[in-house]
């Protein structure tokens, strides 16, 4: 037999087992001894049936006797009753030659064995019991058939069994409504880490729960510190590292682009080119990696909800006016105020790398659509080639690109991800779009202030 794995169904099964197998032990030997007593009863019953029977009939037949000398007349002792009405246990009068004398109502001779002592003698039919008086002269054997006894006994088995069947359920009962109080401490637990998010790494609470779990706490929260503190260290670095990067690389660029100008040798122009090419892409990478730490590190969640129509139109603005957005973004915003409370500052980092990884990746002469519905959800859709199925599964991934042909960092949908797991929202990229044969449409629905 195989073990439930849930914890609770196991104990609710080591208690309730043994529970209900001693109740049907202790039943069975209740019956068992109850038979044996009831047996010593019912012999008991017939004993003193003869002993109140046989004194009665050596009186009756005496004064018959005596009446009989009186008139001179000899009559038949052998009609003599003493009826018991409709009672299972009957009984026979016999003299020293075996005549019957007197006899119960329905009391057959064949029931009757002969005399061979005094005592309990049983046949396949009836228990009886025989007696005799003082001299010998009379003798008495009481019946009851084993039938009746049987009947009897099945009563007070049946009496025994029915409130067994009602109490070993209720035991059941109060021991699996124990048991499962008892884990509610357990399943409090349990439902307050599977509400937890994948970026949420607060301490769990240790109040009131049993003196069994305190330590399993205190293992987990200790387990949650060490890595919040790696998270934090590696977060902390990855923001200074790419703080301090932009100073440098900044000189560089400007040394190399100086460089250029002071030379006439077209290969080292050509050389001052490629460095500052590679520093600017250094640059842009340092800024992904600070967008990253920033998505995975800090606040993304204000008190007071702002509109994200505003945000969406200043990164489009800004991108219309570094000249890389100029007559491709097709801005499209409802007419009502979109509330959340996201951190406007990560919906601008969100929005700015939706955008910017359309107008890499997407066709060069077609437009991007930008769309915000009053729903929260957020679309940023470009034409050009389809994604194939495992390219999709993967474009979330750091350091993945779409093509390989292309510049970018790979880190663009990754901070997108990062933003949308921490805030709660569901991303979903789609490709083909349903009305063409090519193109990618990236979207995010965004929790709303109401919603929350």
């Amino acid at each position: 037999m195989r073990l439930p794995r849930s914890l609770q169904a196991r104990l609710a099964l080591a208690v309730g087992l043994p529970i209900t197998v001693l109740w049907l032990a202790a039943a069975s030997v209740t019956a068992h001894r109850l038979g044996h007593e009831m047996e010593e009863v019912f012999d008991k019953g017939l004993q003193a049936t003869a002993e109140r029977i046989l004194p009665l009939a050596i009186h009756d037949l005496r004064r018959e006797r005596e009446d009989d000398d009186d008139d001179g007349e000899d009559r038949d002792q052998h009609i003599g009753r003493l009826s018991r009405g409709d009672e299972a246990v009957t009984y026979l009068v016999r003299d020293r030659q075996g005549r019957v004398l007197l006899r119960a109502e329905g009391a057959a001779d064949a029931d009757f064995p002969p005399f061979d002592g005094s005592g309990f003698r049983q046949t396949a039919t009836h228990r009886l019991y025989y007696d005799a008086a003082l001299d010998g002269d009379l003798t008495i054997a009481v019946a009851e058939p084993l039938d009746h006894r049987q009947e009897m006994s099945q009563g007070m088995l049946i009496a025994l069994v029915l409130p067994l069947i009602v109490v070993i359920p209720l035991s059941l009962l109060a021991i699996v409504v124990a048991v499962r109080r008892g884990f509610r401490p357990v399943r409090t637990l349990r439902q307050d880490l599977a509400k937890r998010g994948a970026q949420d790494l607060s301490a769990l609470p240790d109040g009131g729960l049993p003196t069994e779990l305190e330590p399993i706490i205190g293992a987990v929260n200790q387990l949650l510190d060490r890595l919040r503190a790696a998270f934090e260290a590696e977060r902390a670095f990855a923001a200074s590292a790419a703080h301090e990067l932009r100073t440098p690389v900044a000189g560089a660029i400007a040394q190399a682009q100086r460089l250029r100008t002071e030379t006439d040798d077209v290969q080292a122009r050509q050389r001052a080119t490629d460095i500052e090419t590679t520093l600017k892409r250094l640059m842009r990478m340092s800024e992904k990696l600070m967008q990253l730490a920033r998505a995975e590190g800090s606040r993304l969640e204000l008190d007071d909800p702002s509109d994200l129509r505003i945000v969406v139109r200043l990164v489009a603005e800004d991108f219309a006016r570094s000249g890389s957005g100029v007559g491709r973004l097709d801005v499209v915003l409802p007419d009502v105020p979109v509330l959340s409370t996201l951190d406007p500052d990560a919906f601008g980092i969100l929005c700015r790398n939706l955008i910017e990884n359309a107008l890499r990746h997407g066709a060069q002469d077609r437009p991007i659509t930008v769309t915000l519905d009053a729903g929260g959800l957020l679309s940023v859709c470009n034409e050009g080639p389809a994604l194939p199925p495992e390219a999709i599964d993967r474009l979330m991934q750091r350091f993945e690109r779409g093509s390989a042909t292309t510049e970018g960092s790979g880190l663009g949908l990754a901070i997108v991800k990062a933003i949308a797991d921490r805030a709660g929202a569901a991303i979903t990229v789609t490709s083909p779009l349903s009305e063409t044969e090519g193109g990618v449409k990236v979207s995010v629905l965004l929790p709303l202030a109401v919603a929350r």
